[in-house]
């Protein structure tokens, strides 16, 4: 789950862009991600259909259970640990878990849509640009053929530039195109007016995952192989070997020191320290290296007045920074990523050698996806809602819907029960709480009406051709309503993804009609199973509004203090406890859970739990024959056994390591008890006592909604 719209804090936290959204997991892939292992597409695979058989469903299951291990000494074990035994990471993945399980299956369903579509068997506009993409993604016979002749024309605009003006140009026409580097930017909603659009320009212009990797010593092995990768890339592209070296140092050079005055991921978590709204003479005296008229003309917003900058730091670093160094460097530097974001879908050798290193080096992942599931990908991040239109017809129906909405109404009630009833909190404080949750909204499965591509062109006979329209498009759409209202239809997730999110500038849970399956959400079982799962999600996302980024929104959506001085700090303290707990985590030797990063996430997931397990037992109050042992389990601990299998996973130890330092998520392991141990009801239903492992003492324990 996850704090959403694309502007403030989330694209941030992936060193570009900018965001607000809150998920309720980082995906460990996204098509959207310059040169990760998913985006790449290109291997000598056939691109003829072959026959395929979906996985099963993944539901709960006691089979996944280890009860030679005691719930007392370690309840993941206990609840997953046939499954984790059984269930080793797969060639092509970096980790594996129940939600991978099911974001599995659910790309096998999105394949099926995809070889109808490209082969004419499904009928619509939407149908015939998702296939047409899917079929221009899958010939590898003309990909192959014109190896970096689609980047030709951008390797000569980057050769004859001049100056650092003709840079920031080009700079503009690569944002254009979804391609990063420099810093990041876009329209969203004001976070301090979140009735209109505003332009946001953030940190970015990274290669590697995080500051840290350029700045800590524990990755110095991982930046010399970013080294290496830079050389055979930049060599395969046409440089000769003794130039591809130095333009490699160079890169790195500038990347160290973008690095440096870029801001930790803790301290992006801060909404309202990195909010700087500035009009266009105050942007220009903050980093007045950079030509800004040149940019915003170039990507067509050249009447923009005022901006918001995330981190005022690094735009003044990185002014400094263009003027300093020579142009030459630039130009290799703009000029490598242009060519890191555009590998994945290029030849087979500029595909794998970005995926040896994206995917092999910084996640230890042996094995690409195989083809047909990265084709996949790059149609759902570039006509997401066309290829929705046909899921959602396919595979989403009322019934789940209506449930979906009672479920959400349930918890609504509970939660808004217990904020009354808080013991901690002042009447005063209450009461602005109420009104933000009155103005609480939900969006269950897809959106009203589906997002209109037709301005896009889709050829066959060009991916890359298809894919620059398609950004474009994408860009036009939402640079064309800057300073216009906000439009509260809107879905930042497709309609396909396993996953769902917070959004605090329109104060809404969002629930995509993909994360509505099992092991999340399962018609076929009984309620303690979906109140730890789906309910427990749904207790996350309404908790977001509240954890510790979301309570500084009001129930507009706002940047707004509407806490007591003294609630403010009883809120922190008792969240302070959580920072402790979850950073004394330890999941690999040396390298513990950032217990600040992670605060938001868990903060979530102590609500969710919480939250679902009083709505559960208002369930059973209603209807006692609900009330049974199954499987010789009571519902209570079905209900907590369903949470820890929810998070059932194994890691390849460099996915693992990544995610430490970039993932506002703590690791599956500990979400998959961490919550518990703060729930007095978990240690009544499995009987767990003082000088238990699993025992955490009551004044450390957090109670917090």
């Amino acid at each position: 789950m996850k704090r959403l719209p694309t502007l403030i804090t989330a694209a941030l936290l992936a060193g570009c862009g900018t965001g607000t959204h809150r998920d309720i997991l980082t995906r460990s892939h996204s098509s959207a991600v310059p040169g990760s292992p998913a985006a790449s597409l290109t291997d000598p695979a056939t691109s003829s259909p072959e026959p395929f058989k979906v996985p099963p469903v993944p539901r709960f299951s006691v089979s996944y259970m280890d009860t030679t291990v005691k719930p007392s000494d370690d309840f993941y074990a206990y609840a997953a640990g046939s499954w984790r035994k059984n269930n080793p990471v797969p060639s092509d993945k970096s980790r594996w878990s129940g939600f991978e399980e099911l974001d599995q299956r659910n790309w096998f369903l999105i394949r099926s849509i995809l070889e109808d579509a490209a082969a004419g068997r499904i009928a619509g506009t939407k149908a015939k640009q998702v296939g047409d993409l899917y079929a221009a993604a899958m010939d590898t016979n003309r990909i192959e053929k014109l190896a970096f002749a689609p980047l030709e024309e951008d390797f000569r605009k980057i050769a004859a530039a001049r100056d650092s003006a003709d840079l920031v140009g080009l700079v503009g026409e690569l944002h254009v195109r979804s391609t990063a580097a420099l810093f990041g930017s876009g329209v969203e909603a004001d976070a301090k007016n979140s009735s209109v659009y505003a332009f946001y320009i953030s940190q970015g212009g990274l290669g590697l995952p995080d500051r840290d990797y350029y700045l800590a010593d524990g990755f110095a092995q991982q930046r010399e192989a970013y080294r290496a990768h830079i050389v055979r890339m930049l060599t395969l592209a046409g440089d000769a070997p003794e130039a591809a070296e130095a333009a490699a140092g160079k890169i790195l050079e500038l990347e160290t020191a973008l690095a440096k005055v870029s801001k930790p991921r803790v301290e992006l978590r801060d909404p309202l320290a990195n909010y700087n709204k500035l009009d266009r003479a105050g942007l220009v005296k903050l980093a007045p290296g950079i030509d800004w008229n040149r940019y915003f003309t170039t990507i067509g917003t050249p009447g923009v007045t005022e901006v918001i900058v995330g981190q005022t730091n690094f735009l003044a670093g990185l002014g400094g920074l263009l003027s300093e160094r020579p142009i030459a460097d630039w130009k290799s530097y703009v000029r490598w990523h242009l060519i890191r974001d555009a590998a994945p879908w290029l030849h087979a050798a500029a595909a794998q050698e970005s995926f040896a290193f994206y995917g092999t080096t910084l996640r230890g992942q042996p094995a690409q996806e195989p083809r047909w599931q990265r084709a996949a990908k790059l149609v759902d991040a570039n006509l997401g809602e066309a290829l929705g239109a046909v899921f959602v017809e396919r595979h989403f129906t009322p019934a789940a819907r209506a449930r979906m909405a009672a479920l959400v109404t349930d918890l609504r009630a509970v939660f808004a029960d217990r904020v009354q009833k808080l013991d901690w909190m002042s009447d005063a404080t209450k009461v602005k709480a109420r009104q933000k949750f009155e103005r609480f909204t939900e969006k269950i499965g897809h959106p009203a009406a589906f997002r209109d591509y037709s301005a896009v062109v889709v050829r066959r006979d060009n991916l890359v051709a298809s894919l620059g329209s398609a950004s474009a498009f994408e860009h036009r759409r939402r640079t064309a309503r800057l300073g216009g209202p906000v439009d509260r239809t809107e879905w930042e997730m497709t309609p396909q993804t396993v996953n769902a999110y917070f959004n605090p500038l329109q104060n809404e849970i969002v629930f995509p009609a993909g994360i509505l399956q099992p092991p999340f959400f399962d018609a076929e079982i009984d309620d303690a199973v979906n109140y730890g799962a789906i309910g427990v999600v749904i207790g996350h996302e309404i908790t977001h509004g509240y954890d510790d980024e979301g309570r500084k929104f009001d129930a507009s959506g706002n940047i707004n203090d509407w806490w007591t001085d003294a609630d403010a700090k009883e809120f922190e303290g008792r969240a302070q406890k959580l920072v402790d707990q979850y950073g004394s985590y330890e999941p690999l030797p040396g390298k513990k859970v950032n217990g600040r990063l992670t605060l938001g996430e868990n903060i979530a997931d102590l609500g969710g739990i919480t939250i679902a397990f009083d709505a559960l037992q208002r369930s059973l109050a209603r209807d006692p024959s609900k009330r049974r042992v199954i499987d010789g389990l009571t519902p209570e601990q079905r209900f907590f056994l369903s949470l820890a299998q929810l998070w059932r996973a194994n890691y390849r130890e460099a996915e693992l390591q990544r995610r430490l330092v970039i993932d506002p998520h703590s690791p599956a392991m500990y979400r998959g008890f961490g919550p518990h141990v703060n729930h007095p009801a978990f240690y009544q239903a499995f009987g767990i006592t003082e000088g238990s492992p699993m025992w955490l003492a009551p004044e450390k324990r957090a109670v917090i909604w």
